[in-house]
């Protein structure tokens, strides 16, 4: 279906910049909101093609009712928002998971005939059950995003993202270990303009339209579903030269 609206959470990280482009230059998007604490300065979308079918807006995440995310009637919702424990300290799950799960539960449509898909970037290692914080707060928000009652909901789960901006000193050093090892297995990293290329095609295609060859599975729990890509089906999607 042509003529559809996209919104986007996070599109000022690596990740987000390199979605939102695609997103506009593709004809698939008629409309593009680009919603969050701050939004892409003019000076970088001048030359972007589709800069005309942008709408912008700062919100304040505590205050979402005041946003009108319902207003903009959208019909996929894409979201790189989210954030680290490093940056963010002691208000990390609050950014990562309540920001994230409170906006999209906002921007949900209030006719229930209105089909709206999410198609949200986590990590690899996911898991509501873990131990550890980051993989949990991830997995918990895969689990809460898929409860709120979309038609569908995508979750890309990368491995090593390369090309970042602000990749920290650890990132890079495996950088190189995974890029050697990239060579013999699709399944370690991921250039992130590769990434919002994959996004995009899922945004797109939707749970239904993606190919057997991204290996996509079910996951979820208690009654909860959604659609999950690892690493290598991320990297196969992007690929793909979907009808854009």
């Amino acid at each position: 279906m042509s003529g559809q609206s996209a919104l986007i959470f996070g599109a000022t990280g690596s990740t987000g910049r390199c979605l939102l482009k695609e997103v506009l230059s593709s004809s698939h998007f008629t409309r593009v909101g680009e919603f969050g604490r701050k939004v892409t300065p003019a000076d970088q979308l001048e030359s972007a093609p589709g800069r005309q079918k942008l709408e912008q807006k700062t919100i304040d995440f505590e205050r979402l009712d005041q946003a009108g995310l319902k207003d903009g009637h959208w019909d996929v919702i894409f979201v790189t928002l989210g954030t680290s424990r490093a940056v963010a300290g002691a208000d990390f799950e609050k950014v990562d998971r309540e920001y994230v799960v409170n906006a999209v539960k906002e921007a949900k449509s209030t006719d229930p005939n209105h089909s709206q898909r999410i198609v949200y970037l986590s990590a690899s290692g996911a898991n509501s059950s873990s131990t550890f914080l980051y993989p949990r707060s991830k997995g918990l928000t895969e689990l809460a995003l898929a409860g709120l009652g979309y038609m569908d909901t995508i979750v890309l789960r990368p491995v090593l993202l390369k090309g970042r901006t602000d990749a920290r000193v650890g990132e890079i050093v495996a950088g190189f270990v995974t890029g050697a090892l990239s060579h013999f297995s699709s399944n370690m990293e991921i250039q992130v303009a590769l990434l919002a290329k994959s996004m995009l095609n899922a945004g797109i295609l939707g749970s239904a339209g993606l190919h057997t060859a991204v290996g996509a599975q079910e996951a979820g729990r208690d009654g909860v579903s959604f659609t999950v890509l690892d690493n290598k089906g991320a990297v196969a999607l992007g690929k793909m030269n979907v009808n854009k």
